[in-house]
């Protein structure tokens, strides 16, 4: 178990200026699960190859457990990759999948099947030794990918998009069998992904990357709860958070404390609203339904108020939301201690 650093690391491709990763400082401490996490494109997967050796790096320097690996070939890093497509060889059973790396660098026949034995114990794949990947679901391909990382016994696990093939149950049941694998061998994993659910469930930490850098670091309810910028508060939350002028905030907040100075907008998530259906009722924002969606364990409400382009979401438990009709004139009362304020150049202001 290592941890592992990032020191002013950069990627570019071509001239000078097409920057794919620039000055990226990151600490991962010890037996930590730290997800990147951003939109597709925006440097977390190149980042994740440079730490694997798989990308060179054009500036900076990679540490892991305090040694220098910048210039150190892939295999001498002491860390072990799960790709998205599993990359199992078709030919080869599930014990000789999991076993190659081992039986190509020489060892013991006892030893790899010992290694082989344990990781499929751990991962539950025993009855599953002797197959062939074609006879195997996504989910169980999945495991025997991270089977083969396993026995490797690395000082880092890398993750790159493992559960995006996956349907929508498996990604849920992969993600509690990857806590539970984390739980069990205390390793540290860098694990990248664009789902922001896998980044918040999983990781200790999550760093929000966004144009080749990373815009924030921190434990996920904190960066959710606290964004420093409009860019992290709308990339976290499902529906994204709702984004209103000042002004028509301020005249749905009477009596409270006002925004701070310098407020442009402020973000409401859409927890943080309620739906008052008496429209003549003082305070809060008039607004018409757009569209109410029953999903069953809560109900997401979408309303259209004036000055604000697009409609605002509102996510309300199942009793506060039955009755509710589309094109109802309603209230939307503001949870004021919740209201995240931006200024002009987006940065959140507390």
């Amino acid at each position: 178990m290592a941890g592992l650093k990032f020191e002013r690391v950069a990627k570019r491709y071509g001239d000078a200026s097409n920057w794919i990763v620039k000055d990226l400082d990151l600490v991962v401490e010890p037996g930590e699960f730290m997800v990147l996490v951003g939109p597709s494109g925006c440097g977390k997967s190149t980042t994740l190859r440079m730490l694997a050796g798989l990308e060179d790096v054009s500036d900076g320097r990679i540490l892991i457990g305090g040694r220098d690996v910048t210039d150190v070939a892939p295999a001498q890093r002491g860390v072990a990759m799960v790709f998205q497509s599993y990359a199992l060889y078709p030919h080869m059973t599930v014990a000789q999948n999991m076993g190659f790396a081992l039986k190509m660098a020489g060892r013991p026949r006892a030893e790899v099947d010992a290694a082989v034995r344990r990781a499929a114990q751990s991962l539950r794949l025993e009855s599953l030794l002797e197959r062939k990947p074609r006879q195997l679901s996504g989910g169980q391909r999945q495991r025997v990918a991270i089977g083969r990382a396993i026995v490797r016994e690395p000082e880092v696990f890398l993750f790159d998009e493992p559960l995006s093939n996956l349907d929508a149950a498996l990604r849920n049941e992969m993600r509690i069998e990857l806590a539970r694998l984390h739980e069990r061998l205390g390793a540290t994993i860098v694990y990248v992904t664009h789902d922001q659910v896998e980044a918040m469930t999983l990781g200790d930490r999550i760093a929000v990357f966004n144009a080749g850098r990373i815009e924030q670091v921190g434990a996920p309810m904190e960066v959710y709860q606290r964004p420093v910028n409009r860019f992290v508060a709308g990339f976290l939350g499902s529906p994204r958070i709702n984004e209103l002028p000042a002004a028509l905030v301020a005249a749905a907040l009477p009596g409270t404390a006002p925004l701070p100075a310098g407020t442009v907008s402020v973000g409401l998530r859409p927890e943080h609203l309620r739906v008052d259906a008496a429209p003549d009722a003082e305070g809060g924002l008039p607004a018409r339904l757009e569209l109410v969606e029953q999903l069953g364990d809560m109900v997401l409400a979408y309303a259209r108020v004036d000055g604000v382009d697009a409609a605002v979401a509102v996510k309300l438990g199942v009793a506060e939301g039955a009755g509710l009709q589309r094109h109802a004139v309603v209230r939307l009362r503001v949870d004021a201690a919740q209201a995240i304020a931006f200024d002009a150049e987006g940065r959140a202001l507390y």
